[in-house]
Formats: structure tokens, sequence, C-alpha cells
């Protein structure tokens, strides 16, 4: 059974505030005597589900090419933050290491998601979400960790500036999985099957995130 993680992409979809949103729009149509149909796409690479390459926060680094497809499929453990969370609480080691023992115990994986249960699947942009502290990316890096998803917009803080999370992922060689759709997702092993499309020259690829178990 597949489970699909991806926000959709459609003029609905709340994007980060100031970015560019999704449209579709016909640059030819049959009811104009065309002979087909076409449509023309405008949006945001970080609009709904997407990985972020690594030039999206330093210049020198990798694009959107640069994303390793095997990284995106494989084995993927699922944790939850409990819904009395203090939103205003980032995510440390021992937290997640608690949440990962309960699930497998000491079991290794190179793929992490994480249901904050902020995301922008109820329709609106949220404020604020929790993310993982820095030693809690590392204590993931340590692991073999080589992705991390999060239902939240960002992996890192929506008022960050100097974006952490992101710059020690991507030092770490390590990537990440921002906007999914896990609020129907329960907490456990499932196999993830999320390839960024194949764009050049961008700062982030869109994706169509699925899970089978």
């Amino acid at each position: 059974m597949l489970i699909d993680i991806s926000v959709p992409l459609s003029p609905f979809t709340p994007v980060w505030p100031g970015d560019t949103a999704f449209s579709c729009g016909w640059s030819c149509r049959r009811e104009s005597g065309d002979s087909i149909n076409l449509g023309t796409i405008t949006t945001s690479a970080h609009v709904g589900t997407h990985a972020d390459a690594p030039v999206h926060v330093e210049s020198a680094w990798g694009a959107s090419e640069s994303l390793p497809p095997s990284v995106f499929v494989g084995p993927v453990l699922v944790l939850a933050l409990p819904s009395s969370h203090d939103i205003s609480v980032d995510v440390n080691a021992d937290m997640l290491q608690e949440m990962w023992s309960a699930l497998v115990g000491d079991q290794p994986f190179t793929r992490v998601l994480l249901r904050t249960g902020y995301s922008i699947t109820g329709g609106s942009f949220p404020n604020d979400w929790p993310v993982l502290t820095a030693d809690a990316v590392q204590w993931l890096l340590d692991r073999g960790v080589r992705l991390v998803g999060m239902d939240a917009p960002s992996v890192d803080r929506r008022t960050s500036k100097e974006l952490p999370i992101h710059h020690a992922l991507f030092a770490g060689d390590a990537y990440n999985l921002e906007n999914l759709a896990l609020d129907h997702v329960a907490p456990g092993v499932y196999e993830l099957l999320a390839q960024p499309v194949a764009i050049h020259g961008a700062d982030a690829a869109p994706v169509r995130a699925m899970l089978r178990r």
C-alpha cells in the first residue's frame, strides 16, 4: 500500500510569505482553434513538498542536479512529536533518541522523517514550528543519517536568518525534505519513495513523496 505524503501544487497551496505561488495557465487551447491544450507553469521551487539543494544556503554549493537520487529512496523511520509538545521547545538529541529507541531500539536508519504537527496541510502557513537542535542534528549525522524530512515548511525556524540546520545537514553530506504531509502517518518504519524532479540549476526540486509499508 502506498501512502501519499506530498502536499499538492495548486494556486491554493500556502507559500512562504513573499515567495512565488504556484499558477498554471494555458498557452494553447482547443477552444481557441489550437490543435492541443498546452499548459504553462509558474512557481517557486519551494512550493509544496520539495528537497532543498545546497546552493539554497551557500552560493558555492551544489544546485538541484547534485541531489543524490539514492538518498531519497529506501527504508525510513517516521518519528512524531506528541500533540502536547511546546512549540517553543526544539527537539534535542535526548528527545530524539527517546523517540527513536521507543520505536526501533538501536536499529540504524539513513532516513528520518519528523512529524511536528505544524504543516501547511490545513490550508494556511504556520507562524512557527519546532525544529531540531544542533546537537540533535549531530546525533543523527553520527548515526549515519543522510536525509531528514519534516512536515513543517523548513528544517529551520521561520525567523532564522543563519539557517544553521540547513548548513549542518549539507556540511555533513545530508539532505532534507520539507512540506511533507504526515498528519495521517503513524510513527514507524516504512519505505520512502521521494525522488526529486530532475531539474538543473535550481535551489530546490519538487518531490512526489510516498511511503510504502
